[in-house]
């Protein structure tokens, strides 16, 4: 069911995804293919400066563009301390199937990067990968709720989690603590890739700052060495931030897109 709200110049669509109805948030520009797809990263949504700049681009170049908040993120309807991996992942799935057409460009930030990997996957085992032109992961956060949440957690954080359910871990980009729960980490183990190839069927570029504090560098790296089948590009911005948002940031991921577009 897709409900439709006036915003603007533009009209925000509410999609109900899942057996509860989840009320997902979404925002789609009408425009040729290739369109590009956004996948915001944890506690983040769909109104920031990279995802404004790929709508502007989108607007200017007369493609597609469509973005949406998770549940329990910006717009969309639910508790954030309910989400989890799969829940994120029927979400996007949903939405890329109900308002894209033709090959979208995936473009995934953090844990939007993992997500659009899970896409990929998906996808391809159900005979649909020809929705993909490409992914463009900036930061990806693969696996983070082992690698980058529990493997990371001391002793007392993981016993908070395993006695209360919870663990609140503190933000640099929020004002309030990210509630870190036990339903989400044991729900990120069924879809982490591991030391497995992954393989996406489609080109894949990825941009990492080298100053990121929460997914170093060195985790875009392993990352390549597991997209042994595809064609793959890794960019290493040497003083960029986890975020990547400066207007040069905003340019080379624009580049990347453009790339991926013309092949």
């Amino acid at each position: 069911m897709i409900e439709t709200i006036a915003e603007g110049l533009t009209e925000e669509k509410r999609l109900r995804v899942g057996e509860d109805g989840r009320q997902i948030a979404v925002l789609h520009r009408p425009g040729e293919a290739h369109g590009v797809f956004w996948l915001g990263g944890f506690k983040s949504d769909m109104q920031g400066s990279k995802a404004q700049a790929l709508d502007d681009w989108a607007a200017q170049n007369r493609r597609q563009a469509t973005r949406f908040d998770y549940s329990g993120h910006g717009r969309s309807g639910g508790r954030f301390e309910d989400g989890t991996i799969s829940r994120w992942l029927e979400e996007a799935l949903a939405v890329l199937r109900h308002f894209t057409s033709g090959p979208q460009i995936v473009v995934g930030s953090s844990m939007g990067g993992w997500i659009a990997l899970l896409i990929a996957k998906a996808l391809r085992e159900a005979g649909e990968a020809d929705r993909l032109a490409g992914l463009v992961l900036i930061a990806p956060a693969v696996d983070m709720t082992r690698t980058l949440m529990w493997d990371n957690f001391d002793e007392a954080a993981k016993r908070e989690i395993a006695e209360k359910g919870f663990y609140e871990q503190h933000s640099d980009y929020s004002d309030e603590d990210y509630i870190i729960t036990r339903r989400l980490i044991e729900d990120g183990k069924g879809h982490c890739f591991g030391e497995a190839i992954i393989e996406t069927g489609c080109p894949v570029h990825i941009i990492q700052g080298m100053l990121d504090t929460d997914v170093p560098w060195t985790h875009a790296t392993a990352l390549m060495e597991r997209l042994a089948l595809e064609d793959a590009v890794l960019t290493l911005v040497r003083d960029g931030d986890h975020r990547l948002s400066r207007v040069q940031d905003i340019d080379r991921l624009i580049r990347a897109i453009e790339e991926i577009g013309q092949r």
